[in-house]
This record gives structure tokens, sequence and C-alpha cells, in this order.
């Protein structure tokens, strides 16, 4: 059995100096009140643990059998977010193209945000567990993510490590 809380207490103490013909329905409903609460907090926990569950994908034992994913990651060796200058040379073009950079706060190292954002497909840690200090603010780098997503960049990006 739950024990009951201080609110609970006072509820029951209430419910018994009351009316006695209010008596049987302020008990019931206390009674009532618990079960649904422990209900809904076992159900609450249940949906967050899987909303909230580490989603780690296996990579194929051999490279002619891929496993199916709805984002493309990139399959490479243990840190490969090391990204080499040759690997760069050939993005590079896709990230920074020819035009004149925005007015306003200066935009982050974009080799700096794909390196983070190759840690994060590498490691499968979190977004928030982004080393600072070595990428930068794990929003900026999760933000240019889903900006290289939406744009349909990030398919190409790895089109291209892949070679």
């Amino acid at each position: 059995m739950i024990p009951p809380t201080v609110p609970e207490v006072r509820r029951v103490i209430l419910a018994m100096a009351g009316p006695v013909e209010e008596r049987e329905f302020r008990l019931g409903w206390s009674v009532w009140r618990r079960a649904h609460q422990a209900v809904s907090r076992r159900c609450h926990k249940a949906s967050h643990a899987a909303k909230h569950a580490p989603s780690f994908r296996e990579r194929p034992e051999t490279l002619d059998s891929p496993a199916p994913v709805t984002v493309m990651v990139p399959v490479r060796e243990p840190n490969a977010s090391r990204l080499t200058e040759e690997k760069w040379e050939l993005v590079r073009p896709l990230l920074l193209p020819g035009r004149k950079p925005p007015r306003g706060r200066p935009r982050r190292d974009q080799r700096q945000v794909l390196r983070g954002v190759l840690w994060v497909m590498d490691s499968g840690a979190s977004w928030r567990d982004l080393p600072e200090e070595e990428f930068g603010p794990w929003q900026t780098i999760y933000g240019q993510y889903r900006k290289w997503l939406k744009e349909g960049l990030w398919s190409r990006i790895v089109e291209v490590l892949r070679l």
C-alpha cells in the first residue's frame, strides 16, 4: 500500500470532521484519487522511459547488407569524427558555397559543426552530451544538423563521406 501524503491525511481529517452524509463520498473519492494517481504515475514513467530511451542503431556486420534507417548515417571506423583534411576538402564546397557571408553574428566554423555532428553519430550519445569545449554549444550543432536535414544537404554530405 502507498503511504498517505500530508495533503491526503489532511483530506481524510477534513472528511471525518465534515457532515456525516458527505463522509462516505469524500473518503471514497480520496481512495479513488490515490488509485488514479498511482496508475497515472506508472503510465507517465513508462511513456517517459520509452520517449527518452537511448536509440542505438546496430551497424551491419558486412557492408553488403545495409541496415534500414530513416536518417542516413555514415558507417565508419571509431573516432571518425576526426575529419581528415582530404574528407574536409570534399565536403567544403557543399557547406561553404562561394557567396558573401550573412550580416550579423559570425557563423560557427562549419568544419567544427560537422565534426560535432559526426561525433554524435559515431558515439550514439545524445546531443546534450556533446563536449562543448571541443565542438561548441550542442544547440548550435543540433540546429545546424536539423537545417542540413531540412535542406537535403545531410544526405549529400553522407554520400561524399562514404567515398
